[in-house]
This record gives C-alpha cells, sequence and structure tokens, in this order.
C-alpha cells in the first residue's frame, strides 16, 4: 500500500490556505455587497422575524445566519461573524498540522455553505461549488483527530483520498469536453486563445504579453490545452505512478500558466491542491532500490512512462495534423471531425467510469486487505478494518452519487437512459443536489469577445445635458491608460458581475439597477467596492446615471503610447436613471433594497464596536495585499516554530 499520510497533510493544508482566500476576500466584501445598504443585501433573504422554529428556518434555508437574534446581531454582522469564523478555523489549519482534522473541515464546509447559501448572482461560480465538494471531500480525507507523529498512513487514508482524484479527474477532463461539445468556433479553428488573453475577465500584465505572442505559437498552446484537459486525465488511474507524477506536472504547469495571465481568484490555487492526489509520500523523498532486481523494474516503469506519453505526442501529431513550416513554425489544424469526436466522447465516457469504478474497487480492496494484515492484535484488526469499511461505503456512495452529474457530458451514456438503475441514482443525487456534494462542471465553454472585448462603461453627471463622467473600477477595465492588476486569490465579485453583465443586457442583470441606485444615493459601502481616488463624484452623488457598452482592444505591440487598451463606443446599455424617477424606484422597492427601517435591531453593543473597529481597520488595506498579507503571516508562524522545534532538538 503505497503511503499518502504525508501527501494528504500536504493537501489539507494547501485546502486551508483556499478556504483563508475565500473568506478573507468574501470578508472585505460584505458591506458592499450583501449589508443592509449593499447592492444585494442578505436581509432580504433570510427574515429573522419570521415566526418559525429555527428547525423550519434552517429546512427553509440552511444557514447559520439564523442565529444572528441569540448573539444579538442582524444579518449583516452575523455575515461578518460567519467570515471571521471561517477566517480563524482556516488559518489555525494552515499554521498547524493538529488543527486538520475532520470537525474543523466540517465547521469550516458549514461555514462556507451557510454563506453561499445567501451568495445570489455574486457567488454563482463553478469555483464557489468545487470550494463545497472538495470542501466535504476534506471531511473523509482528514482524520477525525490529530494522530500521533511518526505514525504510519492507516489504510483508510488511500480510499478516501482517491475521491480528490476522482474529483480532479472530472473537473479537467469535463473542462476539455465542453469546449468541443459547445460547438464553439473558436475552439474548433484553434484560434481561443488567440482572443482568450485579451477577452478574459480580469486579464494581469502578462496577458497583454501573452496576447501578442505568435500566432502559430497561440495556436499550439490551445492544443496542448486540449491535450493536457482531454487526454492526460485519463491517465490519472495509470498504475505506473511516474505515469501520474508526469501528468502531475503537466496540470500544474497549465494551472501556472493560467494564474500567470488571469485574475481567476482562489481556482487555479484550489486545482493545484487537487493535483496532490496524484502523488504518494514516495515523491517527496529519494528512492532506495534494495537490489537490483528493484532497479530494472525501475527502468521498466520508466520505459513504459516514455512509450505512453510518447504515444499521446504521436496522436496529437495526427490528431491536430502538426506540420513544420519553411519558415521554422508548427502548424495546428483539427484533424477529425465533430462526429467523430461525439462518436469517441460517447465512449470515452462510459469507459471512464468503469476504470474509475475498477480503481477504486482496486484501492478499496488493497485498503481493507491492509487493515487485515497490517494491524496488530485481534481488537485493533477489528477496529480497523470496521473503520475502512465504513470509509469505503461513504466513499461508493460519494462516487456513484457524482456519476449522475458527470454522465451528463455525453447523453448516450448508461445513466442519460431512463432505467430503473440511473432514476434510482438521479433520484439519490436529486436528494444532495441542494449540499453541492457533486456537481457538474465545465469551464470556458464557449469563447466570447471575437469582435473585441465588451464593456459596461457607467457615467454619471448633474445635468441631463452633460457632461458626462466615468466611474471607474479597481479592477476591471475602464480607463485605457490604466494598467492591468494581480489580485487573485482576492476575487472582487463586483468586477466580476459588470464582466458577465457586459455578455448580456441590464434586464438579465436585475442588481445592476439596485448598483445604479447605490451610486445616485452616494452609499459608502457599495463605493467603496469601486474606484474611489479618480472617482468623479467623490463629495456628492450625481443626480443621473446612463451606461454605454463599448469594445476594447489590446494596443498593438508596436504602439508608442503608454496606453493598454484602445475602445470604440458600441451602443447604449441602458438609458439615463434619476433618483427619483418613479418606475425605477417602484423597481428598487420590489427587490427589497430600500429599506424603510431596520430588519433587525443590534442588540450585542460590545459585539458591534468590535466588528465596526475590526472593519475600519481592514478597509484601510488594498485587497489582495491584505490576503497575502495574512498568508504572509501564516508562513512566518510556521518558519518560526519550525525553527523553535530544531533549536529544542539541538
Amino acid at each position: 500500500m503505497a503511503q499518502v499520510r504525508y501527501t494528504r497533510n500536504l493537501f489539507l493544508r494547501g485546502i486551508c490556505i483556499i478556504y483563508l482566500f475565500a473568506f478573507l476576500s468574501f470578508y472585505i466584501q460584505i458591506p458592499g455587497l450583501y449589508g443592509d445598504n449593499g447592492i444585494l443585501p442578505a436581509r432580504t433573504q433570510v427574515d429573522l422575524k419570521a415566526r418559525a422554529t429555527i428547525f423550519n428556518k434552517l429546512k427553509q434555508k440552511p444557514t447559520l445566519l439564523w442565529f444572528a437574534p441569540y448573539l444579538g446581531l442582524n444579518v449583516e454582522y452575523m455575515l461578518d461573524i460567519l467570515s471571521l469564523l471561517g477566517t480563524v478555523l482556516s488559518f489555525a489549519g494552515f499554521i498547524s498540522q493538529r488543527f486538520c482534522i475532520a470537525p474543523i473541515f466540517a465547521g469550516l464546509w458549514t461555514l462556507y455553505y451557510s454563506l453561499y447559501q445567501i451568495g445570489q448572482t455574486f457567488m454563482w461560480f463553478q469555483w464557489d461549488i468545487l470550494l463545497l465538494e472538495v470542501g466535504f471531500l476534506c471531511i473523509l480525507v482528514a482524520p477525525f483527530w490529530y494522530p500521533q507523529r511518526g505514525k504510519p498512513s492507516t489504510p483508510s487514508d488511500a480510499v478516501t483520498f482517491w475521491t480528490v482524484r476522482w474529483l480532479l479527474f472530472r473537473l479537467m477532463f469535463a473542462s476539455g469536453v465542453v469546449k468541443f461539445t459547445s460547438d464553439c468556433p473558436l475552439w474548433w479553428k484553434l484560434d481561443a486563445l488567440n482572443i482568450h488573453f485579451e477577452s478574459q475577465c480580469i486579464p494581469t500584465p502578462l496577458a497583454w504579453y501573452a496576447h501578442h505572442l505568435p500566432a502559430w505559437f497561440l495556436r499550439l498552446s490551445t492544443v496542448a490545452t486540449n491535450n493536457i484537459e482531454l487526454v492526460i486525465p485519463i491517465l490519472f488511474f495509470f498504475p505506473i505512478r511516474k505515469v501520474r507524477i508526469v501528468a502531475f506536472y503537466l496540470q500544474v504547469l497549465l494551472q501556472i500558466c493560467i494564474i500567470a495571465t488571469g485574475n481567476y481568484n482562489f481556482f487555479n490555487f484550489l486545482t493545484i491542491c487537487l493535483c496532490i492526489s496524484l502523488l504518494d509520500d514516495q515523491f517527496f523523498y529519494k528512492r532506495k532500490f534494495k537490489n537490483d532486481k528493484s532497479r530494472i523494474i525501475n527502468y521498466l516503469k520508466t520505459l513504459i512512462t516514455i512509450l505512453i506519453y510518447g504515444k499521446v505526442i504521436y496522436g496529437t501529431y495526427i490528431y491536430y495534423n502538426l506540420r513544420i513550416t519553411d519558415n521554422w513554425t508548427i502548424q495546428s489544424n483539427i484533424a477529425f471531425t465533430k462526429e467523430q469526436f461525439d462518436y469517441v466522447l460517447s465512449r470515452i465516457v462510459t469507459f471512464s467510469m468503469f476504470i474509475g469504478l475498477a480503481s477504486l474497487g482496486l484501492t478499496a480492496v488493497d485498503s481493507i486487505a491492509n487493515s487485515i494484515m497490517t494491524a496488530k492484535g485481534l481488537r485493533n484488526k477489528i477496529t480497523t478494518t470496521i473503520v475502512t469499511l465504513f470509509y469505503t461505503i461513504a466513499v461508493c456512495l460519494i462516487f456513484v452519487i457524482s456519476l449522475v452529474p458527470y454522465s451528463t457530458l455525453h447523453p448516450s451514456t448508461i445513466l442519460s437512459k431512463n432505467s430503473t438503475m440511473s432514476l434510482q441514482l438521479k433520484q439519490m443525487h436529486a436528494k444532495v443536489d441542494h449540499l453541492h456534494l457533486a456537481n457538474s462542471y465545465g469551464l470556458f465553454r464557449r469563447m466570447t469577445g471575437a469582435e473585441g472585448r465588451p464593456e459596461v462603461i457607467i457615467e454619471g453627471s448633474d445635468n441631463i445635458e452633460g457632461p458626462w463622467r466615468e466611474y471607474e473600477f479597481l479592477y476591471k477595465p475602464g480607463n485605457v491608460n490604466n494598467s492591468l492588476p494581480f489580485v487573485a486569490p482576492h476575487q472582487p465579485r463586483l468586477d466580476w458581475q459588470m464582466w458577465f453583465a457586459a455578455l448580456g443586457s441590464y434586464q438579465q442583470n436585475p442588481w445592476l439597477m439596485s448598483f445604479t441606485y447605490r451610486l445616485l444615493t452616494g452609499q459608502p459601502e457599495v463605493l467603496a467596492l469601486i474606484n474611489n481616488v479618480e472617482s468623479p463624484f467623490r463629495d456628492r452623488p450625481p443626480k443621473y446615471i446612463r451606461a454605454s457598452l463599448y469594445y476594447y482592444h489590446y494596443t498593438s505591440w508596436s504602439q508608442t503610447t503608454n496606453a493598454w487598451w484602445t475602445r470604440e463606443k458600441v451602443k447604449e446599455y441602458f438609458s439615463t436613471f434619476s433618483r427619483d424617477h418613479p418606475p425605477f424606484l417602484d423597481y428598487i422597492k420590489k427587490m427589497k433594497v430600500i429599506q424603510d427601517k431596520p430588519d433587525f435591531k443590534v442588540a450585542n453593543e460590545p459585539l458591534k464596536l468590535i466588528l465596526d473597529n475590526l472593519r475600519s481597520l481592514v478597509g484601510k488595506i488594498e485587497a489582495s495585499l491584505f490576503l497575502w498579507g495574512i498568508f504572509t503571516a501564516g508562513c512566518t508562524v510556521i518558519v518560526t516554530g519550525y525553527s523553535s522545534s530544531v533549536s529544542k532538538k539541538k
């Protein structure tokens, strides 16, 4: 049995770091997004004055916010409490392995799920439900209590840690599949990366340079991306560990490239943590061969690994029609049809289900056998075997439930048919679907921005005739001369939603009306989410607000100006609104944005004072710097603790 204790511990501490980033990023934005004077007040999601038992309230909407009255707080302050509690628990797990235990992860999952319940459109992202799914798996993967130092892996470690690898497979494979099944012409023509760096939500400074790479290289990079997401995940379950290690490096390489060129908050860091499941403890120390036979076996495994990845390269050469041109560039074109891809996909999806089942079965049998063989004493054998069986059954249930969303990748899979078994599995999945224990994924399904990057530009004025002056955001493109930011792992959720709003209409994004109303009233909590330094309305709000749709393009490589973008106005996004416009006010009232009186009076004044002072201190620091500052503090604590332990040993 491969030892995975050190690898598992590394994974768990990594997830604590992700939770830390997620809770801190959410906490910073609470007043502007979900406060009583925010864009989408959380008080509209939970009525604290409702006359119902706490059980019925939790059944209606499972969130810890219902306990706010017991602390003498309203919904907004309770959000602070939940976020800060999540921050403390995740920071504890980050700096000490003693806190990477199942009860802590159960608490972290419950806290984040409580926030997700009231998050509305600002938390409807794949990385939020991914964190919920990963967080639930950590409850199984983590030990129930802190084990003694030097204690080897328990037999159940391998089978619980396997669930992380299965999730990684579903995430990456589905992300590769949807690029082709969406019928997006840019993916089929291998031109997706030619516009991706320009059209993505919040590009980094390196994205500008990546956009200007040679077209042939970007097409080749698209081929590499397709392979890493579509082909390599099948090798996650290959029995030879060297094959999995190469797959680990390829997956991490892809995530690092995405981190360098795009601000996707904690998502890519979370994916890297999932990639740890491809390793075992042997990866972290040099292996000593007992005899020549072991060395020969190792050489054979290396040869098999080379042959497998050589086959992948050869397949890429054939199916993407790679050719070296006269000017020493590499030409690439997809050499298979949509019908051929659909035919292969229908078989690969079903085949991968059986591969996953076989891998889980072998891992479970190995774990149960080791629980019987390695435990000393009859009592320990019985206890260890029962525990291993319990975890094996739980993992099997999770695997079976996960097959339901995974089977949606192709309509001809076994579970897509209305058989008795498939209907029963779908019913099982439906019962726990609201908990997001097993989700469907698929990133960059369709590439947007072929004609230009759409951006909504909001303007204000004191006179309906003008002059109109623009609002600047903190991170999304606006002023063409403003530099591009590095903001991950923080997610500015308002900036992200502005990107999605530009892809549709304001009727499809009703939260924009609430945002507009907050700008017209000069609400400081909402103004803190945008660029107040360059705001034209710092002293008082404008009388009128309007929005226009622009198309943005990167400046050319040869351009001598300091501008990052060029832009052109396309059309009006929404017409002029004023604060006293009756239809506008009626709409805002229907959204319950306007509050006649406080929904719940804050009775706990000492706790309120503490939370207000803490909020005031945090608000003085730029969000991404604050997150990295807390992370650096955690690293300092770890290094200091390690140095102290070494000194004591000496």
